[in-house]
């Protein structure tokens, strides 16, 4: 079994100015790092040949590399001649074996752990993975998304104390023991606007991990509709609030205020800093809080007397894409395109955060062995659950009012018992009763 279990460090003066040290020059490697293959990528399948200083010929960057020590420099662990026992390395490999060339270039990486770099390292091997998955290319970091570092070895705790690596024992608060017999695998130190966290992956092998129950020995299904005004639909009539924690009135005023307090400051200032920081506190209460109250929204809804969750699989950032660019054919201007009036939805649907809450209700299932069951949405709350008929006219607002047969209900809550229908038709087959 692995878990992760997460601390608030009391680091001293003198630790807090080391790790802020190490976030800085861990994301300039990690910058740097990254030009380096973009400029590699781009010299040998791009630009396509060019002229060897050293030889004054014409060489070919697939078979000689631009730039020796970079990315894609010395592909091969022991030449070229070796090239049936020893495969081609990845970048990040290379990248990684030159590391001590770099502690030997910039002296001050030598007071960073080996580890970290080195997982600096493959965590931008895993963003190149995400991108080969179809996700977006690897950014450059700045300070507001860069905040953390890795160890993998090395790392041990003794009451309230923890020793890092090049760091010494830390003390922290151990708000949550960890159980006999688990072993530390990873340990991952991040920056927030009150303190430094840590956050630590702990296994044992021993322990099994959570079995969830099989689809044939499912009877029970509950249906759930996510949505603004209302947080969640549940299928049996329950409707959980949405307490709008950063579009409420009083938290966009606020927000609003301490956000003027920060423009209104000399750029550079420590005042502007000041007035940064009460900020960014502002922002980490509106997030704890909507943590806080999303894992009691997730346990309500687990902690029923079903044996499977029927979740919408919703596309959130397609549903927050920017609207279509309309331009007049004659004139060449841009037309109204409902941008303006959909800036506010997108708002509030990250407000909402449907992502984080369906993964924790993921989460609570499998850990009480339940099934969380993902039903495709679509025309959910604009089929009449009477005869059947999907019309978008059906629909006003949270009223439903089919147009065919007459029949009438709560739009959402029309929805969820869809979806829980539709997970029933998954769990026991087409054509079946859909009870329970």
């Amino acid at each position: 079994m692995l878990t992760n279990y997460v601390y608030k460090l009391r680091p001293s003066q003198k630790q807090d100015l080391k790790m802020s040290n190490w976030v800085d020059m861990l994301r300039s490697h990690y910058n740097w790092c990254l030009n380096d293959r973009i400029a590699q990528y781009s010299q040998q399948f791009i630009q396509g040949n060019y002229c060897d200083v050293r030889t004054q010929s014409e060489a070919c960057p697939l078979t000689s590399c631009v730039s020796k020590n970079g990315a894609t420099g010395e592909p091969w662990k022991t030449g070229k001649t070796d090239k049936v026992k020893n495969p081609r390395r990845n970048p990040g490999d290379i990248q990684i074996t030159a590391l001590p060339e770099l502690k030997a270039a910039r002296p001050w990486f030598s007071g960073i752990d080996s580890t970290v770099l080195q997982q600096n390292v493959k965590r931008l091997d895993t963003a190149y993975k995400n991108f080969f998955d179809g996700r977006g290319f690897p950014k450059f970091k700045n300070r507001s998304n860069f905040t953390s570092f890795t160890f993998v070895m090395g790392v041990k705790i003794q009451g309230s104390k923890i020793y890092l690596p090049k760091l010494g024992w830390m003390r922290f608060h151990n708000s949550r023991p960890i159980p006999d017999g688990f072993i530390i695998k990873a340990c991952a130190v991040r920056k927030r606007q009150n303190g430094w966290y840590v956050s630590i992956r702990i296994e044992n092998k021993s322990v099994h991990d959570y079995m969830t129950k099989p689809l044939k020995d499912v009877v029970k299904v509950i249906g759930c509709d996510l949505g603004i005004t209302k947080l969640v639909h549940l299928s049996d009539g329950t409707q959980i609030e949405n307490p709008k924690f950063s579009t409420s009135k009083k938290a966009k005023r606020t927000l609003k205020i301490r956000q003027r307090r920060v423009s209104r400051k000399v750029k550079g200032s420590k005042n502007r800093k000041k007035a940064a920081k009460k900020l960014g506190l502002f922002h980490q209460k509106i997030s704890d809080k909507r943590q806080a109250y999303q894992w009691k929204v997730a346990n309500k809804i687990v902690s029923r007397n079903v044996e499977a969750i029927a979740l919408e699989d919703l596309n959130i950032s397609g549903m927050m894409r920017r609207c279509r660019v309309k331009v007049d054919e004659k004139t060449g201007r841009f037309l109204k395109n409902g941008q303006s009036r959909k800036k506010g939805l997108n708002r509030s649907i990250s407000d909402a955060s449907w992502g984080e809450l369906i993964l924790k209700i993921e989460y609570l299932a499998a850990k009480q062995g339940k099934v969380a069951i993902k039903i495709n949405p679509k025309f959910s709350s604009q089929e009449c659950r009477n005869c059947g008929h999907t019309d978008k006219s059906n629909r006003d607002g949270e009223k439903f009012i089919c147009t065919e047969c007459g029949y009438h209900e709560h739009a959402d809550i029309g929805a969820a018992k869809t979806i829980k229908d539709r997970a029933l038709e998954i769990v026991r087959g087409p054509g079946r009763e859909t009870w329970c």
